[in-house]
């Protein structure tokens, strides 16, 4: 057997695929996670990063996830499409919520958000489509479709349009190779909400033009000032054929740990994402689907609650943001998130030291004012931050006034 020799060049084979290593890790959690390793250690980090309700799940919703873990027929495999009675219900939810009609052969119950925004760009996607992906945007989105083969194409709106994409823009990014158009309103991460008028061009515009919308309606029910969100498929019902709606209980019932998102398409399109959920990961577990189906089935009351204090800590973060010498905060109309603009701050000295990026920004924040906030590269492009304000009004009002001594107010 031959041995190599000392001038063999051969590169070793990579210990880690390409489609697997070129994934970046999730922004949002990193920064949550970072935040509380130091509150670990001791240090008053107020963190800004994690994008959930600082809510306790309803009552009544864990109580029917303890009943369920009572019953034997719950320690079993069921459907890998969802409890039938929990699809039921969220089909009945979607035409409650939503206005749009749907059966419950096409719902898909996920692991989660997650899985839901994966699973549908793994069953509509082929190698080299293109998705047209309004930026800002979450942060999972264009690694979910990079990892289904597609090619994430970022359009961009920025403040002065109140980070709402137009017709126009879409038309001049799309091409041959534009499959996918992935639509978000309410916003992660900007809260803003496309009025009807607007989600209703865009629709046209996507069925004039053969472009399939996944849309997002994770935050469909945190709206302020009297805005509604619509549902796409709903204000162009000819849509809906060429639609998939995501969903889920993470946002409405505060319920990010139970980890229940869904689906909703063509009959077609979910079968095959449901088979590829039977060898991903098989059927959600159903003590978490028992207390969806509480929560689907049961009244808004809670999210409503939410509502209020989220409404109230919005005004209060926004009033407080635009007091900050060089920034910028449109009032967000929906979700839980303030994205101000900073560009107004980069190039100037903070602490010392002269950030040129909302990167830089957010790390001499987090190591001089001890506030975790998630840089804009996270969302699209530099120059600005975003801050949730799913958490208390106390260290709410705390975290930004750290800001304010930091940065200097106006």
């Amino acid at each position: 057997m031959g041995r190599m020799s000392a001038t063999d060049t051969t590169a070793a084979p990579a210990r880690v695929s390409a489609r697997v290593g070129g994934i970046s890790e999730s922004a949002t959690l990193a920064v949550d996670a970072k935040a509380k390793a130091l509150k670990a250690q001791g240090r008053p980090v107020i963190g800004f990063g994690a994008g959930e309700p600082d809510f306790p799940t309803p009552p009544e919703v864990v109580e029917a996830a303890v009943a369920a873990a009572h019953e034997p027929a719950m320690h079993r495999y069921t459907p890998a499409g969802g409890l039938p009675a929990l699809k039921e219900a969220i089909a009945a939810k979607t035409a409650r919520d939503s206005g749009y009609e749907v059966k419950a052969s096409q719902v898909l119950v996920t692991n989660g958000g997650k899985q839901a925004v994966y699973e549908a760009f793994a069953t509509l996607l082929d190698p080299g489509d293109e998705v047209l992906l309004p930026a800002p945007y979450w942060t999972t989105y264009p690694e979910a479709v990079r990892l289904a083969g597609g090619v994430p194409v970022e359009v961009f709106a920025g403040p002065e349009q109140g980070y709402l994409v137009n017709v126009d823009q879409l038309e001049r990014a799309r091409t041959a190779r534009t499959k996918i158009l992935l639509f978000c309103s309410p916003s992660n991460p900007t809260g803003a909400v496309y009025p009807r008028e607007h989600v209703e061009a865009i629709g046209r515009w996507a069925l004039e033009h053969g472009v399939w919308v996944v849309t997002d309606e994770i935050y469909e029910h945190l709206t302020y000032d009297g805005v509604e969100a619509a549902s796409m498929p709903v204000v162009v019902p000819e849509l809906a054929d060429t639609c998939v709606v995501l969903n889920g209980v993470a946002k409405t019932y505060a319920m990010t740990g139970w980890r229940v998102g869904w689906l909703l398409g063509p009959a077609d399109v979910v079968k095959a994402a449901t088979n590829l959920q039977s060898h991903l990961s098989s059927n959600v577990a159903n003590v978490s689907q028992r207390a969806a189906l509480a929560a689907v089935s049961g009244p808004l009351d809670a999210a409503h609650a939410m509502r209020e204090a989220f409404d109230r800590r919005r005004r209060t973060m926004v009033r407080m943001l635009e007091e900050i010498d060089g920034v910028s905060c449109p009032v967000p109309q929906g979700a839980f998130y303030a994205y101000p603009d900073v560009r107004g701050v980069l190039g100037r000295e903070v602490a010392g030291r002269t950030p040129t990026t909302s990167a830089e920004l957010a790390e001499i924040v987090l190591e001089e004012a001890e506030v975790a906030v998630v840089p804009g590269e996270a969302f699209g492009p530099s120059g600005y931050l975003r801050l949730s304000y799913a958490l208390g009004d106390d260290d709410l009002v705390e975290g930004v006034g750290r800001l304010q001594r930091l940065l200097g107010t106006v």
